[in-house]
């Protein structure tokens, strides 16, 4: 817990970080964000019943039924849902060859360390969409899950689905250099194939599926433009998952892909950067979801330059950024729904909350980008009920800001606390 934190809790009877509010606790609530409804509270008491909201109340005075958090000089929002992160992996380098460089266990740590960092910044539920190191991610989130290991909620693919040499293969290496067969798990030649190995995902664990349908920008010997799997392979994916009751989000960046993703079923597409006028339509008439990374752009052009990144990597990145972030003002104002996609893994762990101001740059409300990342990507992982609201029922995640978000969004990259299912985080 922060000095600050500590200093307004003397309500909260020492309960320490990590330490569960079994029964009955409370929160006490200066400004209480509703993202569900628009609104914002002043003075209210959030009461907490094994690890879910039970009720809100304006406050009168404090209760004698359990501790009270004395969050009355912040401002409090539910948990923060990040749609697009890689945390069971290692973030990006100037080296093709890194996932080369860790074993099972390396990964295992490192991602452990991603999901704290990714925590303690207000992230309370993720769609981890993708690592080298197949099942990585399902580990993690069934040690997150056990309590062995301090995290978001994690909705996981297990595996990218990618086609040879494609934007989720690791690539970049000599043609006789073997990949290690847990790294091409996913990888699939023709539509049966590909149902084979969604249904070998989901028989270890996946709870939805990636598809990498376009080249990536950073992978060798790819072209974000080009198409890499079929609209047939798509619709394929999009078949196997629905008979486990789960769904598709593919990576796409070229128009062409996009738009052959959409008419293969897929609930959501993943970066859109080169997304044209006709691929903004299909998304609103189809209701599919754009999760578009507008922030990650400026960091792979700073750093990448800095520290000697491919070159294929910065001209492919230079190519998207600002189409991306054009494409996203279009979709904003054709009311295509917009999630909450960062692609953290690509910048550090944790900073995940600075997309908020690129996101209000290009055309978002701050109540809008709020919104992006509670109710609209709860919506998307169909996690409604349990995330992304304060609501009576849900979990009661929330994290607390020193500021006004509504006035100045950069606040919440500076969280004062975190909850998580009622447990004390920061």
């Amino acid at each position: 817990m922060t000095r600050s934190i500590a200093a307004a809790s003397a309500l909260f009877l020492a309960l320490a970080p990590g330490a569960a509010l079994a029964g009955v606790s409370y929160v006490h609530a200066g400004r209480l964000v509703d993202p569900e409804t628009g609104r914002v509270l002043s003075d209210q008491l959030i009461r907490m019943v094994d690890h879910r909201v039970a009720a809100i109340t304006p406050w009168t005075t404090a209760p004698t039924d359990g501790p009270v958090i004395d969050w009355s000089r912040y401002e409090v929002l539910p948990g923060l849902i990040d749609m697009h992160v890689h945390l069971a992996d290692t973030e990006q380098s100037n080296n093709v060859a890194e996932p080369l460089l860790h074993s099972e266990a390396d990964i295992a740590y490192i991602g452990a360390r991603h999901a704290r960092e990714t925590l303690r910044a207000g992230f309370t539920t993720v769609h981890d969409v993708g690592c080298f190191r197949a099942f990585a991610d399902v580990a993690l989130r069934d040690a997150i899950n056990r309590g062995d290991v301090e995290g978001p909620r994690m909705s996981a693919v297990g595996a990218y689905i990618t086609t040879p040499g494609g934007g989720g293969e690791v690539t970049g290496f000599a043609p006789d250099i073997q990949i290690p067969a847990d790294m091409r798990v996913g990888v699939v030649t023709d539509p049966n194939d590909v149902r084979l190995k969604v249904n070998f995902l989901f028989q270890h664990g996946a709870d939805s599926i990636k598809l990498i349908a376009t080249g990536a920008v950073l992978a060798e010997g790819t072209e974000v433009g080009q198409q890499e799997l079929s609209e047939a392979e798509m619709r394929a994916a999009v078949e196997a998952a629905a008979a486990h009751g789960s769904w598709v989000t593919a990576h796409a960046h070229g128009a062409e892909g996009i738009k052959s993703a959409m008419r293969a079923g897929v609930r959501a597409i993943e970066h859109a950067s080169l997304i044209d006028d006709e691929g903004i339509a299909l998304a609103k008439a189809k209701g599919v979801y754009l999760d578009m990374d507008i922030y990650n752009g400026d960091y792979i052009n700073e750093i990448g330059v800095r520290d000697g990144w491919p070159a294929g990597y910065l001209r492919k990145n230079l190519e998207t950024t600002d189409a991306q972030r054009e494409g996203f003002r279009k979709a904003l104002k054709a009311g295509v729904k917009l999630t909450f996609g960062t692609d953290a893994g690509v910048y550090p762990h944790g900073w995940n909350a600075r997309q908020f101001k690129y996101m209000v740059r290009y055309g978002m409300t701050p109540m809008q980008a709020i919104q992006a990342a509670t109710v609209n990507s709860a919506a998307l992982l169909g996690w409604s009920k349990d995330v992304g609201a304060l609501s009576p029922g849900h979990y009661a995640d929330m994290v607390a800001v020193d500021g006004d978000a509504l006035k100045d969004i950069t606040v919440l990259e500076h969280v004062s606390g975190v909850i998580k299912g009622g447990e004390v985080v920061r």
